[in-house]
């Protein structure tokens, strides 16, 4: 997260693996998102997006579920679930800058945003 004047910058920093979104991204989403529902004082706006030009979010990283029981992946889906409750929950307007693909959950990510605005390299599903 980065702050500049009343604006919000969330970047999605995991490139090497198309911004997939691991458990911890999923945590940091959340705790993220609630801080800024509590404090909405905080911004004016918040922009969404992911970082280099490949992906805004390629969805959840499937190398981190190989290998995970039924409950362990249900404990991550539910972090997921919160995560995006919190995006759609936040009173501040948020914008999905898709600079790249927007898979899966990388397009729940960006359908819970207020305003989705979409480079020329931004696909989907």
């Amino acid at each position: 997260m980065r702050k500049e004047g009343d604006v919000v910058l969330v970047e999605l920093c995991r490139p090497d693996v198309l911004n997939a979104m691991n458990t911890q991204m999923g945590r940091d989403l959340r705790e993220l998102f609630m801080h800024l529902s509590a404090n909405p004082h905080e911004a004016r706006c918040i922009v969404l997006t992911g970082n280099g030009t490949r992906a805004f979010c390629a969805g959840g990283d499937l190398k981190e579920r190989n290998g995970m029981t039924d409950a362990q992946w249900q404990a991550q889906h539910l972090i997921f679930e919160q995560a995006i409750a919190a995006v759609v929950a936040c009173p501040i307007p948020i914008i999905a800058a898709v600079n790249g693909a927007a898979f899966g959950g990388g397009t729940e990510i960006a359908l819970g945003c207020d305003f989705i605005y979409a480079s020329s390299a931004a696909r989907s599903p």
